[in-house]
């Protein structure tokens, strides 16, 4: 149970590391289940159940647009979970946000199957993900049409 534990710590580390230097391609190849779900909270454009890690991956390169940073403050894990509190910030022109996140990750087989995120306040979150990304949405007649 420990050596999982350690296995499930190390994953993620490494899927730190290549948040960081902007591998999504490895994180694709080596860290993410084909079939992986990631759950991003909110009400803005960016918020929802992501499936798959071409979803994930898109995701992420969407957000490196704010120049999203994480620095891991804890890590903790368990034969198939790990517990990550981090800062995360980023910047798009005047817009800022910087905050506490937790993300708890279920690992199978080596790999991450589910992740979910928890803000530290939701609601500077969404301000902030509908500053930078709201006005890439379409009207809302372009919208309404698409349903």
């Amino acid at each position: 149970m420990v050596q999982e534990a350690n296995k499930n710590l190390t994953l993620v580390q490494r899927f730190f590391e290549c948040y960081g230097s902007g591998d999504l391609d490895t994180m694709k190849r080596e860290i993410l289940d084909e079939n992986v779900t990631w759950i991003i909270p909110g009400h803005h454009p960016l918020a929802g159940v992501k499936n798959g890690a071409d979803e994930i991956i898109n995701y992420f390169a969407t957000i490196a647009k704010a120049n999203f940073k994480a620095e891991v403050i804890s890590l903790s894990a368990s034969e198939n979970h790990v517990v990550d509190v981090h800062r995360g910030w980023g910047e798009y022109g005047e817009h800022k946000v910087d905050m506490n996140w937790v993300l708890v990750y279920q690992i199978e087989n080596g790999r991450i199957k589910q992740a979910q995120n928890f803000a530290a306040d939701q609601h500077i979150a969404d301000q902030f993900f509908w500053n930078v990304w709201g006005d890439q949405l379409k009207p809302v007649p372009d919208r309404l049409q698409s349903v």
